[in-house]
């Protein structure tokens, strides 16, 4: 009865932590700040985004994973543990039960090493579900009828979509594609449209500001600051959200093209069922405007963004695990220490 149980969406970008019966009670940027003499952890989270692009030679800031995997399982684990320790409080009696989210696509490795990062930062047990399941669980999607529903979940690293009925994903593909190429994206635009170099957290600021999924006719303007390339000099632009709409169309397409192809793999059956209910759309990277009329433009089947979008993954987490009798099926490894 003292054991307690949280759900990690454990994502490129962000880190969001959900317990049962208190819902998400931590929404941070999966960054962490290492000295760069012995590798110590300086600052996690919110802390050490602020970090970034900002910190002098003995100090690193990174993001430990890459395109929804581990890039760097010790600062991963890091991580975890201070996340664990700031939900659950540093002193416990028990260890507590971890549900962890990742990508469809990754591999028994990266599972594993999922698993073994947890189990170290703290958890009893260690649990993990597929992305797009725990998404459609968090967006209220009911998986285990016979129905087919599609999901497609867009976060920092990675885009997954998946057909999914009777508890269990039917066909799916993930592709590395996500908030953080949008970012790259409209920052590699800048510089060869207008000469202008800018940094991450500026990237990702005009894409939340002004950024659209399809062209608008009265564009959203933007003032932008920050280095000509050419002169070396701080220079102030203005932009329109039709140059981020420009700026990021390969990836667009990319996520368009997945979509076609998880349809074109869907058996007839549930490929009427979605015709009927309609796409879901979780993730930070859904709230992209208008990204929902792209996909019903492509598809030519709805699709709406799903209630409180950015937690579909770390809300779906916690209900599954609150409801393990019922989601183990759903469930694809786990371990104990």
């Amino acid at each position: 009865m003292f054991t307690k149980a949280i759900g990690v969406d454990l994502g490129t970008t962000y880190t969001l932590i959900h317990v049962p019966h208190k819902g998400v009670i931590i929404n941070e940027p999966s960054v962490v700040a290492i000295s760069a003499l012995d590798r110590r952890v300086i600052a996690v989270g919110a802390e050490a985004k602020d970090m970034l692009g900002r910190t002098p030679d003995t100090i690193i800031a990174l993001r430990p994973l890459k395109d929804g995997v581990i890039a760097d399982y010790k600062i991963t684990e890091a991580m975890l543990k201070y996340f664990i320790n700031k939900a659950l409080g540093t002193f416990r009696l028990f260890r507590p039960d971890v549900m962890v989210a990742v990508p469809a696509g990754i591999t028994s490795t990266e599972r594993r090493a999922v698993l073994d990062a947890a189990v170290a930062a703290g958890a009893k047990q260690a649990y993990i579900i597929k992305e797009p399941i725990a998404a459609a669980i968090g967006a209220g999607i009911p998986i285990g009828n016979s129905f087919g529903h599609m999901i497609i979940d867009i976060g920092g690293g990675t885009s997954e979509i998946a057909v999914i009925s009777l508890g269990g994903i039917v066909v799916s593909t993930s592709i590395r594609v996500g908030g953080n190429k949008f970012d790259a994206s409209i920052s590699d635009f800048l510089k060869k449209k207008y000469s202008l170099g800018v940094g991450e957290r500026t990237a990702e600021d005009i894409k939340i500001k002004i950024g659209s999924a399809i062209y608008l006719e009265q564009p959203l303007e933007m003032q932008v600051r920050g280095r000509d390339m050419i002169t070396g000099l701080p220079k102030t632009i203005t932009i329109t959200s039709n140059d981020v709409t420009d700026a990021i169309q390969n990836e667009l397409n990319a996520i368009v093209s997945a979509v076609k192809l998880v349809f074109a793999g869907t058996p007839p059956e549930l490929a009427a069922d979605i015709i009927e209910y309609g796409i879901t759309l979780s993730g930070g990277s859904s709230l992209l405007v208008h990204m929902d009329k792209l996909i019903s433009r492509a598809t030519n089947v709805s699709a709406h963004i799903a209630e409180d979008s950015l937690l579909c993954v770390a809300k779906g987490t916690g209900i599954a695990l609150d409801n393990l009798a019922v989601y183990k099926k759903s469930l694809v490894a786990g371990a104990q220490r």
